[in-house]
């Protein structure tokens, strides 16, 4: 995951409507069921995958009152704890 994509994301989502990233995450999530995918095709799909999903969790946290530093920070520090365990 990256930060710098989660932000850009999360901004593009205010800017528009999150339904944009659902139907990506949607669309890409079938894509990988590709036969013919190539495994370093499928580690980028996975990774859009890993920062589309965190960019909807992170607005779900601003939706809900969260000031959006604090949510993108949040998140980041739930990651790392399940990357460290």
């Amino acid at each position: 995951m990256r930060l710098p994509v989660i932000k850009h994301i999360v901004s593009f989502i205010e800017k528009n409507d999150e339904d944009f990233v659902v139907e990506t995450i949607e669309t890409l999530e079938d894509l990988i069921d590709l036969e013919s995918l190539k495994d370093e095709e499928i580690d980028v799909i996975g990774e859009l995958l890993s920062n589309l999903s965190g960019a909807i969790e992170v607005y779900e946290d601003i939706k809900n009152g969260t000031e959006k530093k604090t949510a993108i920070n949040a998140f980041m520090k739930r990651v790392q704890g399940s990357i460290d365990t």
